[in-house]
């Protein structure tokens, strides 16, 4: 056991009517947020797909542009196609963070 959990006092058990009054809420707040179930979660992956996958096509087609306007070498279209899909994972990272923040806050505002 670690030390956390042997300093901290014990909890009551709740009383029945506490019990039944938790479970009417969690009812309440889940008829409430019905409709975000799976059409919620296939939009928010369509949303990152997305995210990633315009900067990645932005990224190739500048470099296409690139090296056809300025040929050489270097191939700008593999350079700017790595940025492009780099740019969109850090987009769909801050939006998935943004979005974990949100649903952690409202399940603490929930727990009070």
């Amino acid at each position: 056991m670690s030390e956390k959990r042997k300093n901290q006092p014990l909890k009551p058990k709740p009383t029945f009517s506490q019990e039944v009054g938790a479970k009417a809420v969690r009812k309440l707040r889940a008829r409430r947020h019905s409709g975000s179930g799976v059409w919620l979660g296939l939009g928010m992956m369509g949303l990152i797909g997305w995210s990633v996958a315009i900067p990645t096509l932005l990224g190739a087609g500048l470099g296409l542009w690139l090296d056809k306007r300025y040929p050489g070498g270097r191939s700008w279209t593999l350079a700017l196609l790595v940025a492009g899909l780099m740019v969109g994972c850090l987009i769909a990272l801050s939006w998935v963070s943004k979005e974990d923040k949100a649903i952690r806050k409202e399940q603490e505002d929930e727990d009070e």
